[in-house]
Formats: C-alpha cells, structure tokens, sequence
C-alpha cells in the first residue's frame, strides 16, 4: 500500500496532494509501530451492566426503558441480519448496505451526537449514547463521581433573618429533624424515653413531643455549616449556631451576605453537620460567622451594614432646621427619648447636649441614640452617616477593639438601621423625582456642539474615529453635569430629606 501511495504521488509531481501525504504518514506510522490495521477492527462490543441501563414496568403495562437498550438492539439486529444474508450468499449491494448500516448502528452506540443525522427515539428526541451519559456537567464523571450527596446535609431556599444574632442561622425544624436524627436517637435511649434503637426510630417519625423537646437540646451544642455556591473564598462555608424556626426556608442573617454574596431572590444555601467533636470545635473556633469579619482578599471588614439599615441610620442622623425641638439643652437620653415619645422633639432637630465627660456639644436626638450603641472606647460621632462613613467606623473599631466588641456593635447597628428605617417609612412618589431646571438648557447646548463636530466631520477636517470619540465625550460631560444638577435640585428639596436624595447620597442604593 506504501509502494502504490508513494507512486500515486510521484505521478502528482506537479503538486502535492494533501490527503495522500496524511494516508502515507499513517500507513508507514503502522508499519514503524508494529500495528496491524486490523485491530483496529472491533470484533467484540462490550455491553453495560444492566444496572446502568434500566428497564422499568410503568402502571399500564408498558415499559420504560434506557436509550442504551435501543442503540444495543439496533446493532445486534444488524449483525445478525447481516450474519443471516452472508449465510444466504446474497448480492454484494445488499450486503455492502447491511455492512454500513451495522457500522452506522455501531457509531450511533457510543456517540450519537457526533453523527449529521442522529437518531432519534419514539418522541422524535435524540438517543442518549454512550459518550453522553458520560460527558458534560450531567454525565457520569461531573455529575456523580465529582460531586456526590453527602449524608447529614440538606438544601434549601434562603430568606433575611434580622431577629439573628450574628453567630445564628434559622434552621426550619422539619430539616433539624432529619439532619439529627441519630443524634436525637441516641438521646432517647440514654434518657431513658425508650430502651433500644428500633422504638426511639420509630417515635422520631412520628414526631412526637418528646422527640421535639430533645430536638432542641441536640441542637443548642452542635453548630451548622453554611455553604453557597459558588464557593469562590474560604468564607463561603461559614458555621453557625442552629436556631429552630417554622416554616421550609433557612434564615440568614442579613450582614453575613457580603461574604457569601448572597441576596433573597431566591438563592439557595446548603447546610452540613460537623459530626466528630474536633469538626465541631473548629467550627466553633475557626468557622464561627464571628471570627471571619475580614475579607481575606484585601483585610477589610467583609461584614457591614448596607441598604435599608444604611438608610435608617442616615436619616436618624441627619439634620433639619427648624424641627420641633431645636437649640434646646438635654443631659441625658432618658430625657430625649421621654421628649421625642410626648412629641416635644425631633430625632433630627439641633439641641444642646452634655457629653459624659461634660463637654458641652450641639448635635441632634438622633446621633446621640445612634452613639449609645457604639463601644464605650469610640468617642462620639457627631456627624450624618452613610455607607462611606459606616464603613470607616466598622474598620476602626475592628482595628481598635476584639472580635466581640466589634460584633454586638455591628449587631446594634443592624437593629437600629431597620428600626429608623421602618420608623421613616421611606416611599418614592412622582412628587419626589424633580426635573433639572438647567435640563433644557444643557441638552440643547450639547445638540449644537455634536451638530458643529458633525459639521467638521462633513468637511473632511476630521476623521470617523475623532468624530465618534469627540460626540461621546460630550454627551458624557452633559450627563455628568445633568446629575450634578439633578443631586443639587434634591439636596435643596424638602431640606435634604427627599427620599430620592436620601437614598442615592446614603448609598443605600
């Protein structure tokens, strides 16, 4: 064959036929290789275990079956048609036909998608060959030997839990039951409630009260891990101390969101149960929500407050002339909030008051509640706080204080950010989104000067890219100075207290 290939090219002298050089590589490859063509012929296909291509009898009688079952009858049809008319010594047309149908049969089994025609089931759907249930992200290596389901762990849809302290999580009381069952379990016999495994079984699933009160004796000292993928940091998996709530959803707590990067739009988390005592102790120690405060990234607190908390308190700090209340002198916050409860004072207006070490300062209501929340060792913040701000106070205290301290401040600070902000009740009316006086002015003088450059651009005196490159950078100077003027027109509005404004300046939104 290597002689005739050899010739065929000699007689193609003029040039070189790219086909014929392949099949000489591959025919002196075989030769140098000690390989013989033929076995390169399968003789023998090996078929699956039937486990892993099931047959089941559906309600009617009728059965459904694997895709594999089908592909492996087509081949021995084939072959045994073939077999059949060989024995017959029928025409050679006919036995070339069943030849290629048999190596078509044979291709489709261990990989239908590769071929231009599939084939195709009973609903017109192509066959699942060998090769796919192998590959991709559903097939048997990704799917079941990558990524298997462990046993003590569940899933399910999470929802904001502002209640939670931050060492917490709500764990819905249906999942506890199944996730601790062997726990709970043992816990029964070793009190006593029933005297061998098979009955404490049984009454688990049942449901029992006994078997709820011990539920949450199992729970109070064995943590959870947290999981949401995609698990991108170490602060993906987080342990927390289980709290049994109602309902099917898991409860996280609102300032560990940054950290996994999760919102409640439907996102799902997965929980594990540490079982041996030295997985539990490192959970409590290391994987403790309150001991990963920092992004590992950039050692930044990971953990602070944001939207509607971030809201309350920039509008508890904020402050309004003229409110009820104002240049009056107050020496302690019981009288605050005794004025701000008959209505005598706003949480914004400016008042006189004496500091704790008898400083004299003017400050608002509001700051002087939101400082009492803050460690004794920060000094008071007389100032309007917005995301920025809160950010640097986190970071500070951080730096300056342990864990602990840090956290019942971030805790406080949650609470309070939701309670002003139901307390405001912040809502948008068409009233509230003001139109730039300078609007009209500003577009038309930006129209003109993107008419001149078209103007240039006509007579030749500059080229496409300039012109494209010179319109963009006016129309982005004109929304730059729209806004501009828009956050001014909403600073002057309502005395800063449009909820528009409020929003956009806090970094709430």
């Amino acid at each position: 064959l290597s002689r005739e290939l050899r010739e065929q090219m000699r007689q193609k002298a003029d040039k070189a036929d790219k086909r014929l050089l392949k099949r000489i590589e591959v025919c002196e490859n075989f030769r140098d290789s000690g390989n013989r063509p033929e076995w390169m012929i399968l003789t023998v296909i090996p078929v699956i275990p039937p486990d892993l291509r099931p047959m089941v009898q559906l309600d009617g009688g009728r059965f459904a079956t694997s895709d594999l079952n089908d592909l492996y009858r087509r081949v021995i049809n084939r072959n045994n048609r073939l077999d059949r008319l060989v024995k017959l010594n029928a025409p050679d047309i006919i036995i070339r036909n069943e030849k290629r149908m048999l190596q078509e049969a044979v291709d489709a089994l261990f990989d239908n998608s590769k071929r231009k025609r599939v084939v195709k089931g009973a609903s017109n759907r192509p066959l699942k060959s060998l090769s796919d249930m192998l590959k991709g992200k559903q097939g048997r290596f990704r799917q079941n030997l990558l990524g298997k389901r462990v046993d003590y762990s569940g899933r399910s849809v999470i929802v904001v839990g502002p209640e939670l302290r931050m060492h917490q999580c709500g764990l819905p009381s249906k999942m506890a039951l199944e996730l601790y069952k062997p726990f709970i379990m043992k816990k029964l016999v070793q009190d006593g409630v029933v005297y061998n495994i098979k009955k404490a079984k049984s009454l688990v699933e049942e449901e029992t009260d006994a078997v709820w009160a011990i539920l949450d004796e199992v729970v109070k000292e064995h943590p959870v891990l947290l999981n949401r993928a995609p698990t991108l940091h170490r602060l993906g998996i987080q342990a927390f101390d289980p709290v049994l709530v109602d309902g099917k959803a898991i409860k996280l707590h609102p300032l560990v969101c940054h950290a996994y990067n999760a919102d409640f739009d439907g996102d799902q988390m997965a929980v594990h149960v540490p079982l041996t005592h030295a997985a539990q102790m490192e959970s409590w120690t290391q994987m403790l929500s309150v001991t990963n405060l920092l992004d590992p990234a950039n050692g930044k607190p990971i953990v602070y407050p944001s939207q509607d908390m971030v809201l309350g308190i920039n509008y508890l700090t904020r402050e309004l002339e003229g409110a009820p209340g104002e240049n009056k002198y107050y020496d302690s916050i019981g009288e605050i909030e005794n004025a701000i409860d008959s209505g005598l004072l706003s949480y914004n207006a400016r008042i006189r008051y004496k500091l704790e070490s008898g400083e004299k300062i003017m400050t608002t209501p509001g700051r002087v509640l939101f400082n009492a929340v803050l460690p004794p060792s920060v000094p008071f913040q007389n100032m309007n706080f917005g995301d920025k701000e809160l950010r640097t106070l986190i970071g500070d205290t951080l730096k300056a204080n342990k864990n602990s301290i840090a956290v019942e401040m971030l805790d406080a600070i949650k609470d309070i950010g939701y309670k002003y902000a139901t307390l405001f009740g912040a809502t948008i009316g068409l009233s509230d989104m003001l139109v730039p006086q300078a609007k009209e002015a500003l577009m038309e003088k930006a129209s003109r000067e993107q008419q001149r450059i078209m103007e240039q651009y006509r007579q030749g005196h500059i080229t496409q890219e300039e012109r494209y490159n010179r319109v963009i950078e006016v129309w982005t100077q004109t929304n730059e100075q729209l806004t501009d003027a828009l956050m001014e027109e909403l600073r002057k509005d309502q005395q800063g207290f449009n909820p528009l404004f409020l929003m956009a300046d806090s970094g709430a939104r």
